[in-house]
C-alpha cells in the first residue's frame, strides 16, 4: 500500500510540470460578456430603442442574444372609419388622431461575414407589441383610444463599426411581421375568429381592420450605438 501511494505521488510530481504549462499556455476566458445601447430610426414611423446583449457564452459560439425595449409614434388609421365601426355614424367635431406601439424582443444575433462586413449578424427573433391609437373629435366630444396587443416574429441584417475600445456604431435594418389580433375601442371588440362583441351594425373584423393601422408588417431601418461594459 506504501509503495502504491509513493508511486502515485511520484507519477503526480512528473506530469505537474507538464499540467501547468498547459494551463499556463492556454488562456482563461473573460467570461460572458455584456453590452448596452439605445437605437434611433424608422420603425413604422419615428422609433426608439433600448437593448442589452449577452455574447461569448462559450469560446468560439457565434451566437449573441439580445433583450430590447421600443417605443414608436405611428399612424393609427381612419378617423372617420374608426368613429363609425367603433362608436357611431356621427360626423361633427374635428378629428385628431395619433398611434404609438410600445415593443419587447427577444432576438439572437448570428455571426455572418456579408459583404465582408468584418462584424455583420444576421438577427432573428420573436416580439410582442402593444398598439394604441387615439381619436378625439373637437366639438364632437368624443375622445377613444383603440388597443390591440400583438405576437410577432422578426429578422433582418445587423452591422458594427468600432469607433473605441468600448463603443461600436450599430446600423440596424429588418422586418418584422405581427398575427392577427382583437380590436378593442369604447365599447366594442373585434376579433379575427368572429367572436366580436358589441359590434356595430353589421361591421366585422376586416372593416375594423382596414380602418385602423395596427401592426402587420413592419420595415425597420435604426442606427445607434452598443457600449461594451
Amino acid at each position: 500500500m506504501f509503495k502504491a501511494s509513493a508511486l502515485t505521488v511520484i507519477t503526480v510530481l512528473a506530469l505537474a510540470p507538464n499540467l501547468v504549462a498547459q494551463t499556463q499556455a492556454r488562456p482563461q476566458r473573460r467570461g460572458i460578456e455584456i453590452s448596452t445601447g439605445a437605437m434611433l430610426g424608422y420603425s413604422n414611423g419615428v422609433g426608439i430603442q433600448a437593448h442589452a446583449t449577452a455574447s461569448d457564452f462559450a469560446e468560439s459560439f457565434p451566437v449573441r442574444a439580445r433583450l430590447w425595449v421600443g417605443y414608436s409614434m405611428v399612424q393609427p388609421g381612419n378617423a372617420h372609419e374608426a368613429r363609425r365601426i367603433f362608436i357611431n355614424n356621427a360626423t361633427n367635431g374635428s378629428p385628431e388622431k395619433s398611434g404609438s406601439t410600445w415593443d419587447f424582443a427577444l432576438d439572437l444575433l448570428f455571426s455572418t461575414r456579408f459583404l465582408s462586413l468584418e462584424n455583420a449578424y444576421w438577427v432573428a427573433g420573436v416580439r410582442r407589441c402593444h398598439f394604441m391609437g387615439n381619436f378625439r373629435y373637437i366639438g364632437g366630444n368624443e375622445d377613444f383610444d383603440v388597443i390591440s396587443d400583438h405576437w410577432g416574429l422578426g429578422g433582418g441584417l445587423e452591422a458594427h463599426f468600432r469607433m473605441s475600445r468600448t463603443v461600436d456604431l450599430v446600423l440596424n435594418g429588418g422586418l418584422d411581421y405581427f398575427f392577427a389580433s382583437t380590436l378593442s375601442g369604447h365599447d366594442t371588440a373585434y376579433s379575427p375568429d368572429g367572436d366580436d362583441v358589441n359590434p356595430r351594425e353589421d361591421y366585422t373584423y376586416g372593416d375594423a381592420d382596414d380602418a385602423i393601422r395596427q401592426p402587420k408588417y413592419r420595415p425597420r431601418l435604426m442606427l445607434g450605438f452598443n457600449y461594451h461594459f
